[in-house]
């Protein structure tokens, strides 16, 4: 008979206290010591004991408050580490390509192909960034089962990935998190991975789609709620996004930039909840803020998957997305502010906000520096122009914005994935040092705003191996960057 304890991890003393401390039980022993502890010092006073009895009062106070505080924190969270899914070369797809290919499909008019290469222009990106097999094929092929062998291209790629980075056994593995916005099979694509690497039977599966590009944001917060309930649980966070079947083959301009700006690419993190993780993890995390304007109707109609007049489903993004996702920026950086920020930029803030509303209208409002308690940033690779005003409003230098810059360039924008290959960028630079502190911003439809707060709490080798590939997604060109972008 199998040992079961290879299926269903033995818990620690302080699991098993903490599952007692929130039992209906132990909601009245809360309460319980405190009042006779209250009347033990009621009979000190009436008596006139001596000072011993105040000091046993006050030393039970303190030893239960204690007691308390300690087993009611929740486990803490940490990242052990992540991978990235790098494409192979001959996926890869230079602009003079995708113009030549776009123009023989048979689907698209020439005014369409010319607006295209010049959205992929302006945005930034540079000429090896990677399209999937299907949308190689002339025409493409963006059917169910192309979309399933792209899901395994990359899931299954990263996970091995991520599997050897961490030497964890599959079995191991108590939660796993699935995160892709466009494309949601059945079975789902925590069962593609669950079946692949034989998962245990008692593994708690998600798959999160619809969410965008700030799902990779959502999916650790999934994760990290249901680590804090058990000390010493693993999960695994993987984050891509199917191009296959996203590929629009229609003629309406705002469905066509999703042809553009989306590029190959996936990501496996690793998380690990209880102390004991701290002597393997690389980052633990501090803080998350979600924010939703989803009750809004200017906000819920800015990005939507639908049909076009011919019957041809693609994403339209409408010309106020800009704008909606400045609102929903401000507000979930105001959110985050509110924790991290020092008490000298919430005033500064605070009072501009008021001078503004009741002395001078014309004023601007302080932008309070996060630069003093945030080291890196990990900004949605949308664009140059996106990232020159998020920069703007953030107060955020160029070498700031460099992860962002370079992921766009060389692998375009991966979606909620491109957040880790930013990351992935800042340790093969080797600028990651213990004490800093990294900040993930995702945004995406519905619309949502997702901010992460990593804080470094071991040294980072930027040549640490990741599978087969020495050193991450960055290993064959990060000599060559930063490039130089003039215009930005």
């Amino acid at each position: 008979m199998e040992d079961p304890s290879l299926y269903f991890p033995l818990p620690t003393i302080k699991t098993l206290l903490q599952t007692f401390y929130s039992s209906f039980l132990f909601c009245f022993l809360r309460v319980f010591p405190l009042c006779l502890a209250l009347l033990f010092e009621t009979l000190v006073l009436v008596h006139k004991w001596s000072f011993l009895g105040h000091l046993l009062f006050v030393s039970a106070v303190v030893l239960y408050t204690t007691l308390v505080y300690h087993f009611s924190r929740p486990a803490p969270v940490y990242l052990v580490d992540f991978a990235c899914y790098k494409p192979p070369s001959h996926l890869q797809v230079p602009l003079h390509s995708f113009m030549e290919h776009s123009s023989r499909f048979g689907c698209f008019e020439k005014e369409s192909v010319e607006f295209m290469g010049r959205v992929i222009k302006l945005s930034g990106q540079g000429e090896r960034t990677s399209l999937p097999p299907a949308l190689h094929y002339i025409p493409p092929r963006t059917g169910h089962l192309d979309s399933v062998e792209e899901a395994h291209m990359i899931l299954f790629s990263v996970m091995e990935d991520l599997l050897a980075k961490t030497r964890v056994n599959p079995s191991e593995i108590d939660v796993l998190v699935v995160n892709c916005s466009g494309f949601c099979p059945s079975p789902s694509l925590s069962s593609m991975v669950m079946h692949r690497f034989k998962l245990r039977d008692n593994v708690k599966t998600f798959s999160l789609g619809g969410m965008g590009c700030g799902a990779g944001v959502i999916a650790v917060d999934v994760a990290q709620t249901l680590l804090k309930l058990c000390s010493g649980a693993q999960a695994v966070v993987l984050s891509t996004e199917i191009m296959s079947t996203g590929w629009y083959s229609g003629k309406e301009r705002k469905k066509l930039m999703l042809n553009c700006l989306f590029r190959m690419g996936g990501s496996a993190a690793l998380l690990q909840s209880g102390p004991q993780a701290a002597r393997v993890a690389k980052y633990q995390l501090r803080h998350m803020v979600r924010t939703h304007m989803g009750a809004s109707d200017r906000g819920y109609f800015s990005a939507m998957r639908e049909e076009d007049s011919e019957g041809i489903t693609g994403v339209s993004l409408e010309r106020d997305l800009m704008q909606v996702a400045g609102e929903i920026l401000r507000m979930n950086i105001g959110a985050l502010g509110s924790r991290v920020l020092p008490l000298s930029e919430k005033f500064w803030y605070s009072f501009s906000l008021f001078h503004k509303r009741f002395l001078d209208p014309k004023t601007e409002i302080y932008v309070p520096n996060f630069k003093l308690v945030i080291h890196h940033f990990c900004i949605p690779p949308s664009g140059k122009a996106l990232l020159r005003e998020l920069g703007k409003g953030l107060r955020l230098k160029k070498v700031d914005l460099e992860p962002a810059l370079m992921t766009l360039h060389r692998f375009g924008n991966q979606s909620s994935s491109s957040l880790w290959y930013e990351l992935a960028y800042m340790e093969a630079k080797g600028r990651v040092k213990r004490g800093d502190r990294v900040w993930q911003l995702g945004t995406g439809s519905g619309p949502k705003c997702n901010s992460a707060i990593w804080e470094c709490i071991s040294p980072v080798n930027p040549l640490a191996k990741v599978g087969s590939d020495p050193a991450g997604p960055w290993f064959d060109c990060i000599d060559e960057y930063p490039i130089a972008m003039d215009d930005f």
